[in-house]
């Protein structure tokens, strides 16, 4: 069972869990913006997110949570508005130095390489920490070959958090649904992020995979002690695992607060069911 976080103020209004409150937030967005062909997609976006801190980003279909991740991960440039990664200014930086800085995530369509093993898959996201050059790899020079068996035993640690090590060697794309799912985010952590961005971990999973997601997103936050952002519509799981949610709607954000806040917020309920008519 969940354990209920306590929220308490921060000087700057935002609101963390109490385990968070004497360390710097891992993520600031203020007043965060793009406009996209000419509409808002996402206006005056703030959110603060504590070091360990899970939480929700929900919200309806087109209410910018994707728009959002893009924009943290820079496949976007903001319009308007500042990220702060870490207490550092992420302005200017692109996708890899982001990636670098701390923040991994994983896709709403799978995008692995699907004709590469597993282990293979894990090892590419090593990438940025390898200590060789070109020459040594072409050679197979002697720092080539450690640095090669020293990833190749870090990528089988980070597989067993799932049970996966022992498919190690098969190819990705045939691996099933809920398998390519988890070595996704098993990918994502090989880049040790102190962010990591879930989009729709859920999406197609039977409510049996959905389970065994929950358990294994608890899993990394516990071993890891990081923060995850996650987008998602299964509900269940966003109550049951996050301690706090961000709710979006047209781009803004409309409420953040504990689970029981959010299911009790008038604003929320109208923004997924729609404004009751008035009885004549």
């Amino acid at each position: 069972m969940k354990k209920k976080t306590k929220y308490i103020p921060v000087p700057s209004r935002a609101i963390l869990p109490d385990r968070d409150f004497d360390r710097e937030p891992v993520l600031e967005c203020v007043n965060l913006g793009i406009t996209l062909g000419g509409i808002k997609a996402v206006d005056n976006f703030n959110l603060t997110v504590g070091r360990t801190e899970i939480v929700g980003l929900i919200g309806p279909n087109g209410a910018g949570k994707t728009t959002v991740f893009n924009l943290l991960t820079k496949v976007y440039q903001p319009t308007k508005g500042t990220i702060l990664l870490n207490g550092q200014d992420t302005h200017g930086l692109n996708t890899m130095q982001i990636n670098k800085a701390g923040i991994a995530r994983t896709f709403q369509n799978i995008r692995l390489f699907k004709n590469l093993s597993v282990v293979d898959n894990v090892k590419a996201a090593m990438n940025n920490e390898m200590k060789y050059n070109m020459l040594s790899a072409i050679l197979r020079l002697p720092n080539y070959r450690r640095e090669e068996v020293a990833a190749h035993r870090r990528a089988l640690k980070l597989l067993s958090i799932f049970d996966m090590q022992d498919i190690a060697d098969v190819r990705a794309g045939s691996l099933p649904y809920g398998a390519q799912r988890r070595l996704e985010i098993v990918r994502a952590l090989a880049t040790n992020p102190s962010l990591l961005l879930l989009d729709e971990p859920a999406a197609g999973m039977n409510p049996s995979e959905t389970a065994d997601l929950m358990d294994n997103i608890r899993k990394v936050h516990d071993m890891f002690q990081i923060a995850i952002i996650l987008i998602e519509h299964d509900m269940s799981l966003v109550m049951n695992i996050c301690d706090g949610i961000c709710v979006l709607n047209f781009g803004q954000v409309i409420a953040k607060g504990t689970p029981e806040d959010i299911q009790a917020n008038p604003a929320v309920i109208e923004a997924y069911l729609g404004r009751k008519k008035e009885e004549a």
